[in-house]
This record gives C-alpha cells, sequence and structure tokens, in this order.
C-alpha cells in the first residue's frame, strides 16, 4: 500500500503532507521612481509576511495600458488579491473589471478608481482633500492676502483631483491670491521642472508654486534656481520625503504635506487579511495628513 501511496504522489497525486502554498497579493503601483510608492510597497511586503502571504510587486511606469496587462498576468498566475495604485483613475476601471469577472477581490491604495460600475472591496489612502486644504492654508500663511500662485498638477489621478480641489477652496478664501497657471507635470521631476521653467517664462512675477507631489516641487525648485530667483519663489511639496524635507531645512521650500505611505502599505495589508477571514471591510480608509515646516525640520534627526 505504501508503494501504491508513493506511486500516486509521484504521478501528480497530491500530497497531504506537502506545505501549502502561500496566497499571493499582486500589486501594481502607478510608478517606482518616486521613493513613496516603494515604501507602500516595502511596507506591504513586511505586513504581509506576518500573515503568510507574498506579494509580487509590479510597477505600472504610468502606463494606464501596461497597468491593465500587469493585471492580467496576475489573473494569469492565479493570485489570490490585486492591489492598485491606478496610473489612470479612470482608465483603471476595464483592467477592475477584468479582475471583478474573474473573481479576485480588488483592492486600490493611494489612488482611488473613478469608474462607478467596478468593485473595489476597500481603498486606502491619505486624506488628500483635507492635505490639500492644508497645502493652501500654508499658502495663505506663506504670501498674506496677495500673491501669484502655479500649480504643478498630474489631474489623471484621484489622489491629485481631491489635493488640487482641496488647495483651491482655501487659496480662493484670500481674494488677493490668484492662481495664475494649473499645468500637469505627472508627477515627475523631470517633467514638473519643464512645466516650471514655462510657467516662470509666463509669468516672471510669480510668487509661490503649489506642486501636487515632492518630486514635482523638486522640479520647480531646480527650475527657480535655473532662472536665479532662489529665495524669490517660494514652494510648497506634498509628501514629506527625505529630499524634499532636506530642502525645507535648507529654505528652498517653505513646507511639504506630510503623508504617510508605510501606513497606507501596512493599512492596506490588514484590510485584505481582515476580508480574507470573512469581516466586512469598510469602503474607504483615510490617513490623517501634517504640514512640515522648517522648524520642524530644524528638529528632525534624519536631516544634514
Amino acid at each position: 500500500m505504501a508503494l501504491v501511496a508513493g506511486l500516486l504522489i509521484g504521478c501528480g497525486g497530491a500530497d497531504p503532507a506537502a506545505p501549502k502554498a502561500r496566497p499571493v497579493i499582486g500589486v501594481s503601483l502607478l510608478t517606482m521612481t518616486n521613493p513613496f510608492f516603494k515604501e507602500i510597497a516595502d511596507a506591504m511586503k513586511a505586513e504581509a509576511a506576518k500573515d503568510g502571504y507574498e506579494v509580487v510587486v509590479a510597477s505600472g511606469d504610468q502606463d494606464p495600458a501596461k497597468q491593465r496587462n500587469q493585471v492580467t498576468d496576475f489573473l494569469v498566475q492565479k493570485v489570490s488579491v490585486i492591489v492598485l495604485t491606478p496610473c489612470d483613475s479612470k482608465a483603471v476601471g476595464t483592467a477592475i473589471a477584468e479582475a471583478n469577472t474573474a473573481g479576485v477581490p480588488v483592492f486600490t491604495a493611494d489612488v482611488a478608481c473613478l469608474v462607478k460600475d467596478v468593485k473595489v472591496v476597500t481603498h486606502v489612502a491619505t486624506d488628500n482633500y483635507e492635505g490639500g486644504k492644508v497645502a493652501g492654508r500654508a499658502m495663505v500663511e506663506l504670501l498674506g492676502s496677495t500673491g501669484k500662485v502655479a500649480i504643478i498638477d498630474h489631474p489623471e489621478v484621484e489622489s491629485v483631483i481631491l489635493r488640487a480641489k482641496g488647495f483651491l477652496e482655501e487659496v480662493q478664501k484670500a481674494p488677493g491670491i490668484r492662481v495664475v497657471a494649473q499645468l500637469p507635470g505627472s508627477g515627475a521631476r523631470d517633467k514638473s521642472f519643464a512645466v516650471a521653467q514655462d510657467i516662470l517664462q509666463g509669468h516672471p512675477d510669480l510668487d509661490a508654486f503649489f506642486a501636487i507631489n515632492d518630486p514635482s516641487a523638486l522640479g520647480a525648485i531646480a527650475a527657480i534656481e535655473k532662472a536665479g530667483k532662489s529665495g524669490k519663489i517660494k514652494v510648497i511639496g506634498f509628501d514629506g520625503q527625505l529630499e524634499a524635507r532636506q530642502a525645507v531645512k535648507d529654505g528652498k521650500m517653505y513646507a511639504t504635506v506630510l503623508q504617510y505611505p508605510k501606513q497606507i502599505g501596512t493599512m492596506t495589508v490588514q484590510a485584505i487579511a481582515r476580508y480574507m477571514a470573512g469581516e466586512k471591510i469598510e469602503p474607504r480608509m483615510l490617513i490623517p495628513t501634517g504640514i512640515y515646516r522648517q522648524a520642524d525640520a530644524q528638529k528632525d534627526p534624519d536631516l544634514k
């Protein structure tokens, strides 16, 4: 009998003593060139290891078509769960619909889907609308009652739409502050540098930039320096990345809005574990922001 059992196992029969494969979470991030998203991925991996999950991470490289192909690949690999930070909040609907049809639960992190007829278990993110309002209040604090402001935007993604909305609502309360330009920089330093150069040429009397993330803010700072206007044009960013915090300390950036990517990654995996255990999950989990000014930078042990 032992020989027969061994032959069955050798011919493809299941071995009850063999270790079970770990559930896999397939993750497609908007980009991995921004350290913010790497922190989300690292936090997800660390938290997933506690629950016995494996995390496979892919970068969408800000390309909705590439991200959809990654979702298709995850489905072929038979992952247990998919997590997306959409490259485009509307275009991602087709990828989510494909996962819905396959019966694979989808979670979003940082950037939400704006398509109504697809199913996402929950969305875990910064409270981006309130974060935009925090940035707007900081701009009013910086400029007082008057000034010309430009926004370096990334309107394809829901998180930035909310940031810009909150920011505009706050600065519009100061009637002397005018937003004279709002142009897309793709959330990337190099593109934001070029956009900031164009804005500075068109508005040489500009007083400040609001950049929708820290790479955009650092691109704006580079453009300001190249134009010979360091110290004359202020910048407010959004993320709280190390390089941006150093720029705040060095006086190159007035402030950055703090968000917490490690919390986003950790909470997403915790929500997955709860969902897989049969718990009902709230449809949206938002993490409050903070504001980081030079006084905070002076006490920051991570800075030079």
